[in-house]
């Protein structure tokens, strides 16, 4: 066994057996020292060598069940391996994986990290002014994706090697091909731990997504934390809502599972549906389940009663949850939801793991691996200010930067810490609770929306001379983008003008991220001409709180067509 994988497995035993105990985990963990180490190589085949218990657990839009064990994942992961080195994928090269839930996103993610390939995921939701980004910023040379959007990427992805799972289609290599591979593999060279690994792309307040970078430490190894949070152990089985392509989903249902040897039960429904869900949970016997705070709310409206459950751990991640909801699912199950706090540019830095105290309302303490303060407009500590790590010791679960913004990440890490842009406060016994972001990045449905770049596609609008959007207050999504717009010249308001702007917008924004609200009225502004976009919040949040609609407010859902 090599140092490193001592290493590795001495810091993560450690969280195991201290599972319950937060103080002495806290006070006591240190991040393994690591220099050459591939997480897929080096632990994941270690410790899947005959090793026939359940890994994966999918279960497809028809019902029907996939079931892989450690060994066989591993000896699968090695012909993808194998099968990606013959179409050119090599060490350091970008592989755009843009999939939905199906059994080769998990072999294609093993088999890129053996290979010490950099992964860029990617949702299936995003239109082609997205893509072109990503292949430009994210200097992609390859792409797996589904047969669905093989058109979608023909028209972007210029020389880059095509491969389809599900196919096949014209043009593109066929992952089915996969299977004559030889099922054992030698790599070629050795990983560093401090590699490229992961570009994800994610919202800021500029017109282009920030191109977050992880390592094949900080995502891998970084997990441990998020491991600790969800409370996993051996045996387990362990139900993470998320969808692909977002870096939640590499969180709880890859990393933080297997660093635990837990299994991963995954309900790939391509329309989300609570009973279904349910009933799923039962018949797999899940042990562990975390889900974004529109999924609880949509729980809630069934029996929770009516299932046999075997959970033990309900997590909730993504913002805190409504107080009646947790209260609903404790009253029907006898768990209390746990909060945890993290972001794309870390792990699990912040959560209510199991055995600690729960405080109504706060997202819980410091994860292990993790120093926290929060620090006001002067970098100084205070008791409300915005979230920030300490980075002596620098915390392994961090980014290793923005790939191609070295300002913005000097701006970030500075005075000693990583600045997350989330506002929080603490009491005296360290529990924090999550106020709002710095910023004006909210979230909708669970994606995180930045108004920028809604604002942008809408002043491509004739009508449209200036726009604001905000999140506006809805029962199920938490919040839905919503603009303020002040019109051209020429335009006056009228549900015909509303109908052409929501068609606008349909057509060039991703779904997740389109406007579902418009009111036409002056925007308030600063005496320097600033938008004052906290003045649109909180009159948005009483407009929908006293129930009431504003004069020249449109919804999408009044224009069926668009809906």
């Amino acid at each position: 066994m090599s140092t490193d994988l001592e290493n590795f497995l001495a810091a993560r035993d450690f969280l195991l057996a201290h599972r319950e105990d937060y103080a002495t985990a806290y006070r006591d963990f240190r991040w393994p020292v690591l220099d050459r180490f591939n997480w897929a190589l080096d632990y994941f085949d270690v410790m899947a060598r005959g090793n026939e218990s359940l890994a994966l657990w999918l279960v497809d839009d028809a019902g029907r069940d996939h079931r892989l064990s450690f060994a066989e994942l591993s000896a699968r992961s090695n012909r993808v391996a194998n099968f990606l080195r013959a179409q050119g994928v090599r060490r350091g090269d970008a592989v755009l994986l843009m999939l939905p839930n199906v059994v080769g996103l998990w072999e294609v993610i093993l088999g890129c990290m053996k290979l010490g390939a950099v992964l860029v995921p990617a949702t299936p939701l995003l239109v082609a002014d997205d893509l072109r980004d990503r292949f430009a910023r994210g200097k992609v040379r390859h792409v797996v994706a589904g047969p669905g959007d093989a058109a979608k990427l023909d028209a972007v992805a210029g020389e880059a090697t095509r491969i389809v799972i599900g196919g096949p289609v014209a043009g593109w290599v066929d992952f089915a091909e996969a299977d004559r591979y030889d099922d054992s593999f030698v790599p070629e060279g050795e990983t560093r731990a401090e590699d490229p690994f992961l570009l994800y792309f994610t919202s800021g307040t500029t017109a282009q997504p920030k191109l977050v970078a992880h390592t094949y430490q900080s995502y891998p190894v970084g997990h441990l934390s998020t491991m600790y949070w969800l409370g996993l152990r051996p045996g387990d089985l362990h139900c993470n809502i998320s969808s692909p392509g977002w870096a939640k989903h590499v969180w709880s249902s890859f990393f933080a599972p297997w660093n635990a040897g837990a299994a991963v039960f995954v309900h790939a429904a391509s329309r989300f549906q609570p009973r279904e869900l349910l009933a799923n949970l039962s018949r797999g016997g899940v042990t562990s389940l975390c889900a974004p705070p529109t999924v609880w709310r949509m729980l809630i409206l069934e029996d929770l009663t009516a299932y046999p459950l075997r959970l033990r751990e309900v997590i909730g991640a993504g913002e805190p949850l409504n107080p009646e909801v947790i209260a609903r699912v404790e009253q029907a199950w006898g768990l209390t939801i746990r909060d945890g706090y993290g972001q794309t540019e870390t792990t699990c830095q912040i959560g209510n793991s199991p055995g600690q105290k729960l405080k109504p309302g706060s997202m819980g303490r410091p994860m292990p691996g993790y120093r926290v303060v929060l620090l006001d407009r002067d970098d100084q500590p205070a008791e409300e200010g915005e979230i920030s790590l300490a980075l002596d010791p620098r915390p392994l679960g961090l980014m290793s930067g923005y790939q191609d913004d070295p300002e913005r990440t000097a701006l970030l890490m500075r005075a000693g810490h990583y600045h997350c842009g989330d506002l929080a406060t603490i009491d005296g016994d360290g529990y924090l609770t999550y106020v709002g972001r710095a910023d004006d990045v909210f979230k909708a449905s669970d994606y995180r929306i930045s108004p920028f770049e809604l604002e942008s596609a809408l002043l491509e609008h004739e009508a449209v001379a200036e726009a604001a959007v905000v999140p506006s207050p809805d029962p199920l999504r938490l919040a839905v983008p919503k603009a303020f717009i002040t019109l051209a010249p020429g335009f006056q308001p009228s549900p015909a003008l509303a109908e052409s702007i929501f068609r606008h917008i349909r057509a060039v924004l991703a779904p997740y991220k389109r406007i579902r609200r418009i009111e036409i009225s002056p925007l308030p502004k600063t005496v320097s001409g600033k938008i004052r976009r906290v003045a649109l919040r909180q009159a948005e949040a009483e407009l929908r709180a006293s129930g009431g609609r504003a004069e020249n407010e449109y919804f999408e859902e009044d224009f069926a067509q668009v809906s």
